[in-house]
């Protein structure tokens, strides 16, 4: 057991009664008042130089932060404090959105796992651009999570997400195209083949972009969501959203089973692999994959680079295991 584990998880874990939505606003508020002398102490700790190329990017190491910590940019400087070799954003929107009612974020403690339905709660492309307008580059590439504003009929998707993208590419090493939420009505969709084809054919071009899939896809979908990406140059994969799956959750957290949501965490972790082999064996390599699900060891990020990615992300594994996870997982790429 580590000393986040056995000294600062049960302290954020009792904040606001337990509650995990404010134990993750509290966290994120003290990462963003770090100093710069701080964040260097934490950098000499966890950071990992393992160095890779993927979609023309550099990347200091091959461990990022997943979409979905940090919406809006707001602790951007902490994050390669803590060894992320890169951070994905968002997912944001082009409209300001609530989300869905709280609550809506629940731990599932036995099971290291997480169900969330937050339903892209965010400030706006316009207040993460400003924001990332004022902050500069933060020294390890830069991911932005697209998403559909809520409010916004799905036949008019691709000028909801056009909106978002030409406000925040210039800020963006990649652009990450969320069409995989299961908390925003619809969305799912827009993983369909002429969907997908509409979306990427205003999207690619000036910057890579990632699409993010579902782990709920059967092969034959996922098989002709690769044929879209090959065919409208999208730059790589994220592999994958979360699951409406309750499959591996342990007993004691079975009465959560029926909260609404997506599920991360280590019950995701084998179908979250065998999608990103199946990616890697259909596209023979020609699409590069970020790994993301149930990457709670260094042992899992070995095996889900084994299976093909090239990069992984944290989120869940992250939230349980803290920092010393990331510096893990980096290390495995060395």
């Amino acid at each position: 057991m580590t000393f986040f584990e056995t000294a600062v998880r049960p302290v954020l874990f009792r904040v606001g009664g337990g509650d995990a939505e404010q134990a993750h606003e509290f966290t994120l508020k003290r990462l963003a008042g770090l100093s710069p002398a701080v964040r260097a102490v934490l950098r000499r700790r966890y950071a990992v130089s393992a160095p890779t190329e993927v979609f023309g990017v550099r990347f200091p190491n091959a461990v990022g932060l997943a979409a979905g910590m940090d919406k809006n940019g707001v602790a951007l400087p902490s994050w390669p404090a803590l060894g992320f070799g890169f951070v994905e954003v968002g997912t944001v929107t082009a409209k300001p959105q609530p989300g869905n009612d709280r609550p809506r974020l629940f731990r599932l403690r036995d099971s290291e796992a997480v169900i969330n339905r937050m339903g892209f709660n965010n400030e706006g492309a316009a207040a993460l651009a400003a924001r990332l307008s004022a902050l500069g580059p933060i020294g390890v590439p830069l991911g932005i999570s697209l998403g559909k504003s809520k409010v916004t009929p799905l036949e008019e998707a691709v000028q909801d997400y056009l909106d978002s993208y030409e406000l925040l590419h210039a800020y963006a090493d990649y652009i990450a195209v969320n069409v995989s939420s299961p908390n925003t009505p619809g969305l799912r969709t827009l993983q369909d083949k002429s969907a997908l084809a509409s979306l990427l054919g205003a999207l690619v071009g000036k910057v890579p972009v990632l699409v993010k899939i579902a782990p709920d896809l059967t092969e034959p979908a996922v098989a002709e969501l690769l044929e879209v990406c090959l065919a409208y140059g999208a730059a790589g994969v994220i592999a994958t959203n979360t699951t409406l799956s309750r499959d591996g959750l342990a007993a004691a957290d079975q009465p959560r089973a029926g909260e609404a949501g997506g599920l991360s965490g280590r019950p995701l972790t084998e179908r979250a692999r065998k999608i990103v082999h199946f990616v890697h064996q259909e596209t023979g390599g020609k699409l590069p994959i970020i790994g993301v699900g149930g990457i709670a060891g260094p042992d899992d990020a070995a095996r889900m680079f084994d299976a093909g990615a090239a990069l992984v992300q944290l989120y869940t594994g992250f939230i349980y295991r803290g920092p010393g996870l990331v510096r893990a997982a980096a290390l495995t790429r060395t």
